[in-house]
């Protein structure tokens, strides 16, 4: 009889460790390089410490006691740094043992619009592909993946909802965190509201929650606290909505409409003259328009990644350069002495 009991044990222990793998959910932070994305993690997690600058891909969790119990639930965080320009790193986090229960921040700079329309679609699309690309390989094991993905996220916006023809939900839960907050309410009025409007509607079109954040002010730390552990631990989410632009937003997925938004700020006149196949086009018209788009510091574009000054180090620097120094008379010697040769070729 213990033998048995003892077995029981076991095979419980086994299924409640699969079980607690397989249930474990994830958020995955990426967005503006320099946009406050450990800051949101560290506040998360109630950490007091100064964030250091993302490598690459960095990975931590949090723990969440289930009530009396010992033990606790466990939620994985994963922050891609650089922006961008690191975004096939996205497998990582994103693979078939995590897409059906990871939930993606995307974090962008509301204090630097004129990057902010490069950062947005570029990882959007990033995203996206991932996302199809995971569906793709489990086609095989799991070929109504897609399907349940779908209803779900149909689920999260509302399947009755009134804009759903114009709406394309993203397939896994996605918040778009419009990060420096402190910063952004010191612009021009009519500035904010262009990116506010702007970013509504790519949010409500993607069945994205949409939260404005800063490290500085706690109102807004508490709101991203009980975001994230939304989506972490299955706490219940707000439904409080705030869509005035003088004021930092905050819209959960599907509660928002296209007619609340508005139209895109361009005149009348312009918007026959512009040249937009949907309305998703015709939003980043009129935002690239109001705020052209400046060249993001991408490393993937430096022909020479050393000379990339997100990676100035003044010691290996100076060596470098001593290196370059030495290389390029070494060139110039090696030059000379190959015209000394040619010419003694045809002196001889």
């Amino acid at each position: 009889m213990e033998g048995n009991l003892w077995d029981l044990a076991i095979n419980q222990a086994k299924q409640n460790k699969e079980g607690q793998s397989s249930e474990d959910s994830a958020v995955f932070l990426l967005g503006s390089k320099n946009a406050g994305k450990t800051s949101i993690i560290l506040r998360f997690l109630d950490r007091d410490e100064a964030p250091k600058p993302t490598v690459a891909l960095e990975y931590t969790f949090g723990r969440r006691a289930k009530g009396h119990n010992v033990a606790k639930d466990v939620g994985h965080i994963w922050e891609l740094g650089g922006g961008a320009w690191l975004s096939k790193l996205m497998d990582i986090p994103l693979n078939p043992d995590t897409i059906k229960h990871t939930a993606l921040f995307l974090v962008l700079d509301l204090s630097q619009p004129k990057e902010l329309w490069h950062t947005l679609e570029t990882l959007l699309q990033c995203a996206k592909a991932r996302v199809e690309a995971v569906i793709a390989d489990m086609q095989s094991s799991d070929p109504d993946l897609k399907e349940r993905l779908q209803k779900a996220a149909w689920e999260r916006v509302g399947e009755e909802n009134p804009d759903k023809s114009m709406m394309d939900p993203f397939l896994i839960p996605m918040v778009i965190v419009g990060s420096k907050y402190d910063l952004f309410q010191d612009f021009d009025s009519e500035k904010r509201k262009v990116i506010c409007k702007t970013l509504r509607f790519v949010a409500h079109i993607h069945g994205a929650t949409l939260q404005f954040f800063s490290n500085k002010q706690e109102q807004l730390v508490s709101r991203m606290r009980a975001l994230i552990s939304h989506h972490l631990f299955g706490t219940t989410p707000s439904k409080t909505m705030q869509t005035e632009h003088n004021k930092p937003i905050f819209v959960p997925a599907g509660l928002d409409s296209i007619q609340q938004i508005g139209t895109p700020p361009i005149s009348d006149k312009d918007i026959g003259r512009v040249q937009a196949k949907t309305p998703f086009d015709l939003w980043k018209v009129a935002f690239t328009g109001y705020f052209p788009q400046e060249k993001i510091n991408d490393p993937s574009m430096v022909d020479d990644p050393a000379k990339d000054p997100q990676y100035k180090e003044h010691a290996i620097d100076t060596l470098r350069a001593q290196k370059d120094e030495e290389l390029e008379r070494y060139r110039r010697l090696a030059e000379r002495r190959a015209k000394e040769a040619e010419n003694n070729q045809y002196a001889a």
